[in-house]
């Protein structure tokens, strides 16, 4: 029955111990921003995985709250740093974000782009049919976003044209 349960577990501290983790979380999102989770750049998804790793050893493991929390606001203070340096310096964002590639430029599917990302032509047809697009020709662009995300541009109308700032820092090759 131990497996189940530990009587000897103090499963109360894991209980307060989740509240305090999730308030202190909380807190410092609303003081640091909500950028701090933001999906947009491969360190974004790395905090994330590290918030993630701080909580849980925190709650499941010898990890005082005091030290959970001041690991996160590191974490959260780093982020906000490094947004900063981001905004000011171009070398930086190079340096931490991927830079959008262009998977489809109108009907035209660039193979070199999506061989360079890894993405089947299955994959982006699936994309296209989630868009709900019927034909090549209703396709704008398609955009393989620094998110990992995949962007779909089609037509809504033959009166209306993609307009060019749209695909500003979108890389047409690889």
């Amino acid at each position: 029955m131990e497996w189940i349960y530990n009587f000897k577990d103090p499963l109360w501290e894991t209980f307060v111990g989740s509240i305090l983790i999730f308030v202190a979380v909380v807190t410092l999102t609303r003081i640091i921003g909500l950028r701090s989770f933001a999906k947009f750049t491969a360190y974004d998804f790395a905090f994330t995985v590290a918030i993630g790793s701080i909580i849980s050893s925190t709650l499941t493991s010898s990890t005082s709250i005091s030290h959970g929390a001041t690991a996160i606001a590191s974490l959260l203070i780093l982020t906000y740093i490094f947004s900063y340096l981001q905004r000011k310096f171009s070398m930086v964002s190079a340096i931490i974000s991927n830079k959008p590639l262009l998977l489809m430029n109108g009907n035209e599917i660039l193979y070199d782009n999506l061989k360079y990302a890894r993405i089947e032509k299955t994959q982006l047809i699936a994309k296209l049919r989630e868009a709900n697009v019927l034909d090549f020709d209703q396709v704008e662009a398609v955009v393989l976003e620094s998110t990992g995300d995949i962007s779909v541009l089609h037509k809504s109308s033959s009166e209306m044209n993609l307009n060019s700032d749209i695909l500003e820092g979108v890389r047409k090759k690889p």
